[in-house]
């Protein structure tokens, strides 16, 4: 198995491609989402637990998808987050169920653990605590190419034109210890891309 990432400027986006990923047949058991951001009505998906489950889970996977292990956790350095599937389980260190609480182990390791580099990890974490979605899925080998097109069809961010523009602003790495993106801060962000 090999883990293929994306990050996307809005939830919606994230939703798009994950819905992509599972009509193509790959498990939703190996599909994850981690939103900081909004849903279809405006709402933040990460500011109250109130109605993560009915937002994220009918707009991501219905009653049989993605639905598993959704909830609201908060990372060190982003805040509070929207997390479903794999990787949510991973970051709290939770075999099943529901997950709710602090991520103990970090974005970043859960992350590097899967198989993404290092680099790549940090530059993910800062997309979300910027407002982005992060949608990772653990493929078998002769499938990564197209999961990797189904992303890239689903309004993926060029990651290497994100680096780029973060480190012309000074930026070199993912900082746990950062204060968190306000709503303003995101909203401008966000503004510079969609």
């Amino acid at each position: 198995m090999k883990t293929v990432t994306g990050l996307f400027d809005s939830y919606e986006a994230a939703r798009d491609a994950v819905a992509r990923l599972e009509n193509a047949g790959f498990p939703s058991d190996d599909i994850s989402i981690v939103s900081h951001r909004r849903d279809d009505d405006g709402e933040s998906n990460a500011g109250s637990g109130a109605g993560v489950g009915a937002g994220l889970g009918a707009a991501v996977g219905g009653a049989g998808g993605l639905l598993t292990g959704l909830g609201l956790m908060a990372i060190p350095g982003v805040g509070p987050v929207v997390a479903a599937g794999w990787l949510a389980a991973t970051l709290t260190g939770a075999v099943g169920g529901a997950v709710v609480g602090g991520v103990a182990g970090g974005l970043i390791g859960a992350l590097t653990e899967s198989g993404v580099s290092e680099e790549d990890a940090h530059l993910y974490a800062e997309g979300i605590r910027r407002g982005g979605s992060l949608v990772t899925a653990r493929v078998a080998v002769d499938r990564v190419a197209e999961a990797d097109a189904i992303l890239a069809g689903a309004s993926l961010v060029d990651i290497n034109a994100r680096r780029k523009l973060y480190a012309d602003e000074g930026w070199q790495r993912f900082d746990a210890n950062a204060d968190p993106y306000t709503e303003e801060e995101i909203e401008r962000e966000r503004s510079r891309y969609l």
